[in-house]
């Protein structure tokens, strides 16, 4: 897989779930000191080549690093515009999930961005769980150390490294991914579609969406004492009087026998000398 000599059958030849990313870079600016975007690469979950395509750059080339890039001057002449290139990468990652070691500096190259919950780091994620005694180990000697096999000894090819870091996170995939995956947008897309699917008509047409929903919030009316219709809150409690007569429950609507005798002349009540010396009281003289 890693070096390009398996034949894949047409199932494995489609884009699928997962994606690898490499990019190589040539030199640009003064001394060529600075790093230009010249090739990018995207293999699938085995190995097989999505996209492979040469940037052509806007600046002149001082070092094509021909040692590590692999890139020639003869490669750019069919070179295609960095924006298309960057449109097919951006389609290709849409709603994938994307391998890559040292992913962010492929995609800062790209002028792109991926959501962190879809983005699988292998120098991350060897580095979180200590394959090596560094932090930020070599995809070179990853791959040497978990598969036995030798990259970069000569010319980089972004194929290869991109094929060499899916093998990587396959054989660790379920280790790395335990308590980390994410629904895909097109699962949570599909989940929303199945609960909107309550939404619709009821009976025989003359209910419509907006009875259905009339009929939720009348269940979820709150009631006196708190609480919905059917479901007890806890909070209806009785009290006594001082006189011994019981008080209606609270949340109840039904004044008692007692209150609906006294309720009309309320005012004879005051000042009816239990309340004597007290602050407010009222006595009434009959003239």
């Amino acid at each position: 897989m890693i070096l390009g000599e398996l034949e894949y059958p047409p199932a494995q030849q489609g884009t699928g779930k997962y994606l690898a990313l490499d990019c190589e870079m040539v030199g640009v600016g003064i001394d060529g000191s600075e790093s230009s975007l010249a090739r990018v690469s995207l293999v699938n979950y085995h190995g097989a080549v999505q996209l492979d395509e040469f940037v052509r750059q806007r600046e002149r080339v001082v070092d094509y690093r021909t040692q590590y890039s692999g890139i020639r001057p003869s490669d750019m002449v069919n070179a295609k515009p960095f924006n298309e290139v960057q449109e097919k990468v951006a389609e290709l990652l849409k709603d994938r999930i994307l391998v890559g070691h040292a992913v962010f500096n492929d995609l800062k190259a790209l002028l792109l961005s991926h959501p962190r919950p879809q983005t699988r780091d292998t120098q991350h994620l060897a580095g979180k769980h200590k394959l090596t005694k560094s932090r930020f180990p070599a995809l070179r000697k990853l791959v040497e150390q978990e598969l036995g096999v030798i990259i970069q000894s000569g010319e980089h090819s972004s194929v290869t490294d991109a094929r060499a870091t899916m093998a990587l996170y396959r054989i660790h995939r379920k280790g790395w991914d335990r308590g980390k995956r994410m629904p895909l947008p097109e699962v949570s897309a599909a989940v929303s579609k199945k609960s909107s699917k309550k939404r619709k008509r009821v009976g025989d047409g003359d209910a419509d969406v907006d009875d259905v929903d009339g009929a939720e919030d009348e269940e979820k009316t709150e009631f006196p004492g708190g609480g919905r219709k059917g479901i007890s809150s806890g909070l209806s409690v009785i009290v006594k009087r001082s006189g011994g007569q019981k008080m209606r429950e609270r949340g109840s609507d039904k004044p008692s026998s007692a209150a609906k005798r006294k309720s009309g002349q309320w005012w004879k009540e005051l000042g009816d000398g239990r309340s004597k010396g007290s602050k407010g009281s009222v006595s009434l003289r009959s003239s």
